[in-house]
């Protein structure tokens, strides 16, 4: 007898500066999932719209109720997009079958904090469109290739992060992942400064994985896309198996 039940809804979410666009080259390496991309309030096509905690999690609570009935759904995000997920598996601790971090275990109140905030404070000064030029060469030096690299964004999404950054140090944290039901994966760069606090998010969850990517950074959607795709992979795949009916003993 066939399998009816629905393709597992992935929904994936864009870091700071990105959009849906990050996205569009893992479809080829994703088969068998129901991809949906999101653009965060004043990023992409939003560009122009506040950045605040409600708005980001509206999103994401469209993009999940989108779901066919019985159809599991795993919520990644990566960076800002992490954190934005966390916040809204907080919200609504019993809707995900599976939560998957990408490069989002560092503490925003730790000793980040600074740095982000001086980040922030940098944009005008620079010029977003220098800023983007300089970051976007980076990108494709640590390996950023093809489609990846024609992803990159320009600098209009950097309005935007002030107020995005300020949400994550606000409202984010380890503690957010205390009453969430599904198992969350946390997927960081063995380069990464983002999985500085990863044992105290893994000590927050209930049900925690935890993936290494060795020699990548902060950047390993764009520079390891298959390696993120192989943890995605999984992610769906521990989804599939908390949605399966029960089997009948005989």
């Amino acid at each position: 007898m066939s399998d009816s039940r629905p393709r597992p809804r992935l929904v994936l979410v864009h870091g700071t500066r990105m959009n849906a666009a990050q996205w569009e080259p893992y479809r080829p390496l994703l088969p068998g999932v129901e991809l949906v991309a999101v653009d965060l309030p004043g990023h992409g096509s939003r560009v122009g719209e506040e950045f605040t905690a409600d708005a980001a999690v509206a999103t994401l609570e469209v993009a999940v109720d989108g779901r066919a009935p019985g159809q599991p759904v795993v919520l990644a995000g990566h960076s800002l997009g992490g954190y934005m997920a966390m916040l809204y598996a907080a919200r609504h601790p019993d809707v995900l079958d599976v939560l998957v971090l990408l490069g989002a275990t560092a503490d925003p109140r730790g000793p980040l904090t600074g740095v982000y905030r001086g980040f922030a404070r940098a944009v005008p000064l620079v010029g977003a469109e220098r800023m983007a030029r300089a970051f976007n060469a980076v990108m494709r030096g640590l390996g950023a290739r093809g489609e990846f690299a024609d992803a990159l964004p320009d600098g209009s999404a950097y309005a935007a992060l002030p107020a995005a950054w300020e949400v994550v140090m606000g409202e984010c944290g380890p503690a957010l992942l205390a009453d969430v039901e599904c198992p969350v994966v946390m997927v960081n760069g063995g380069l990464d400064q983002m999985r500085l606090h990863v044992r105290r998010f893994a000590a927050a969850a209930r049900e925690p994985y935890v993936v290494t990517i060795p020699g990548a950074t902060h950047l390993m959607p764009s520079t390891h896309p298959e390696q993120v795709a192989g943890a995605l992979l999984r992610a769906v795949g521990l989804a599939e198996e908390r949605a399966a009916p029960p089997t009948m003993d005989r």
